[in-house]
Order: structure tokens, then sequence, then C-alpha cells
């Protein structure tokens, strides 16, 4: 794929191709997607598709990259932070994100979400010590830090795809707070 500026048009074909497909697999996974639906759906040529993906994955996968890539620059900006309020801020910050993204990240979520999707997603968080540095530092037992933290991570993924079901009834503010509360409370 050759490299394009993203000027306004590109930035908007690509808006249009990835909303499309979110679109599609609230019904069906991507497997049973066609590019052809897809550009029905978003009313873009298959030609002007093939210009921005190589297909219905790639697409896919851009999406969920940039996902990805914002939640991860969130973190990355409280690296060094592991205050109480500090941990609650980076996650009403994610919080906001997810809710400012809901239709695709509800997607991304669903069952009909790539699985790798999630795994990656699990991944990044793991790889970032800050997110329980703050509630592991509480925890006497070094030996179980770790099944603690998949503990963790598995239910907040699980409360956010619950959020999203639910049609985000609690505010951001109050979900953070409360996952923070939550979270205190699991200390081994």
């Amino acid at each position: 794929m050759k490299e394009m500026k993203l000027d306004r048009k590109t930035r908007y074909t690509r808006k249009v191709l990835g909303d499309s497909l979110v679109e599609l697999m609230k019904d069906r996974p991507v497997t049973k997607i066609t590019i052809k639906e897809i550009c029905g759906n978003a009313d873009i040529n298959r030609t002007t598709f093939y210009a921005h993906y190589r297909d219905q994955y790639d697409l896919l996968q851009q999406i969920e990259e940039e996902t990805l890539a914002y939640i991860e620059d969130i973190l990355d900006k409280y690296e060094s932070r592991h205050s109480k309020r500090e941990i609650a801020e980076m996650t009403e910050e994610i919080f906001s994100y997810i809710a400012n993204n809901s239709n695709s990240i509800q997607t991304l979520l669903s069952e009909n979400g790539d699985i790798g999707f999630q795994k990656k997603l699990f991944r990044r968080f793991l790889r970032k010590d800050q997110i329980m540095k703050y509630f592991s530092d509480k925890s006497a037992k070094e030996g179980i830090k770790e099944y603690w933290y998949v503990y963790v991570i598995n239910g907040v993924v699980g409360l956010v795809q619950h959020w999203l079901k639910d049609g985000m009834s609690i505010p951001v503010p109050e979900l953070a707070r409360m996952v923070v509360k939550l979270n205190q409370h699991v200390v081994l």
C-alpha cells in the first residue's frame, strides 16, 4: 500500500469505511463480511477501498491499532504517576475515550469482534506496570501479583463490555471512581 498524505478526503474515506465495517460487524464477524458489502454500506467504490486497504482484515486491523495506540498514549502519559488521584484520572481519561468511541469499541469487544484485539488490549495493559503499581504495592505476596493483575484487567474489560451494552448508564467519572475503589478492595 503506497503511503498517502492524510488530507481531509483521505481521513473522511477511511472513517466512512471503518464506520461501515463496524456497523456490519454488529450483526456478524469480519470473516462473514465482504468488501462489496463494506463499500456498498459506505457508498464508496471498491477501487477507493483498495487504495487504502488490502482487504477487510487490514481495515479491521487499522481500526484496532488506532484504538490501541490512543489508549497506549494515555497509559504513557501516566507512566510515572501512581497516586490514587492520578490512577483515577488515567482511568477516567481511558473511559472517556471509550465513551466517545463507544460504537466501534463495543463492536471490537463483542462476540463479533476479533478475539485477537482483546488479547492485544490485554497485553498492552499488562506491559504497563503503572496501572497496577498503586494497587499491587498494597499486596504483601509477591508471587501472586501476576494472578491478581490478570484478574483485575479481565474484570475491568468485562465491566467495560457490560457498561457499553447497558448504554453507558453510569457517567464516566463515576465509573472510573468505582473501578479504582473496587480494585482497592481486591488486594490480597
